[in-house]
């Protein structure tokens, strides 16, 4: 299994860490407003500060009327907290964040909280309240509250999770999004509350709500064999630049329909790393895609079998 990481970029700007309390001199210089994504963070265990004090001497020591990017990093006790003070306080502050097109919520690493202890909420009021985001992304699916919105500056929606509900992954499939080019949907695994099927996904793949999609990720999926197969027919493919099934269990079943679908020699690339799929195979998309100039990616990672008592145990990249 391998495990989420800290983002290190977001809106295409760096990720700087805002300096915590123990910064007591404030001997950390800090970059201009506008040319970094400011992860701002508390201590999930033993926190000298909560998040909103944190946040409270970030609008203190930056423009915050420049700042084009934040990134909301661990908070207190967040393995049995959610992010409702964060969400308040960032409403707030709307008013001070006039240039405010990147939020991403939740961006912490296994030691900090593993991504499936994660405690969410409802999300609505701040794709509500910032009608100027561009880009969104929140990790963990513990109590995410999801509502079908509508949105008409995001081009970017990122939720990272070991178990996406399956009312999320509907709800979002029944957002309208005109603008979105790309969405990018970790699955999960039912062991921690992935309970979506292909059939979920249908709205999405249909492309209606979807004009401007380019990029399309539907991974980490513990039924990626039948997310592969809905995609080998999805009118969506055919505008499609990028396509990402990877980090699930796909196996040779789920490539071969993928193979025998509609022809995908106009993507851009395709990854499907963390996989099952057997050297056969592998060798067709290969004959195939990288022939066609697909930048193509098999790699299979982590991607471990396991047997017992007679059975055949796979897994997702990111699990607990």
């Amino acid at each position: 299994m391998t495990y989420a990481r800290h983002l290190k970029e977001s809106y295409g700007l760096p990720v700087f860490d805002f300096p915590g309390p123990d910064d007591g001199d404030r001997t950390t210089p800090l970059p201009d407003a506008d040319a970094v994504a400011w992860r701002i963070s508390s201590d999930t265990y033993d926190a000298e500060e909560s998040w909103t004090e944190a946040f409270a001497r970030f609008t203190a020591a930056v423009d915050t009327t420049r700042v084009r990017a934040i990134v909301v990093g661990a908070w207190e006790e967040a393995y049995d907290s959610g992010p409702e003070e964060i969400v308040a306080a960032l409403l707030d502050a709307r008013p001070h964040l006039p240039a405010l097109r990147a939020l991403f919520l939740g961006d912490m690493e296994s030691e900090e909280c593993e991504i499936s202890w994660i405690n969410q909420g409802d999300v609505g009021p701040l794709l509500e309240g910032f009608p100027e985001l561009e880009e969104f992304g929140i990790r963990g699916g513990t109590d995410l509250v999801f509502p079908p919105f509508t949105h008409g500056r995001l081009r970017s929606l990122t939720v990272q999770t070991g178990g996406l509900s399956a009312r999320v992954v509907r709800n979002i499939a029944a957002s309208n999004l005109p603008a979105l080019e790309h969405l990018d949907l970790w699955l999960g695994t039912d062991n921690y509350g992935g309970d979506s099927t292909p059939d979920d996904v249908q709205p999405i793949l249909d492309g209606s709500r979807l004009p401007r999609l380019r990029h399309l990720a539907l991974r980490n999926s513990d039924v990626q064999d039948g997310i592969a197969a809905a995609v080998a027919s999805a009118p969506v493919v055919a505008r499609l630049e990028g396509l990402d099934l990877s980090m699930g269990v796909l196996t040779d079943a789920g490539a071969t329909a993928l193979l025998d679908g509609q022809p995908l020699t106009h993507l851009k690339s395709l990854d499907l790393h963390h996989n099952y799929i057997g050297e056969p195979l592998r060798q067709r998309f290969r004959d195939v895609l990288e022939s066609a100039g697909v930048a193509l990616d098999l790699d299979r990672g982590h991607a471990d079998e396991d047997e017992y008592d007679g059975r055949v145990w796979r897994y997702v990249a990111v699990g607990e």
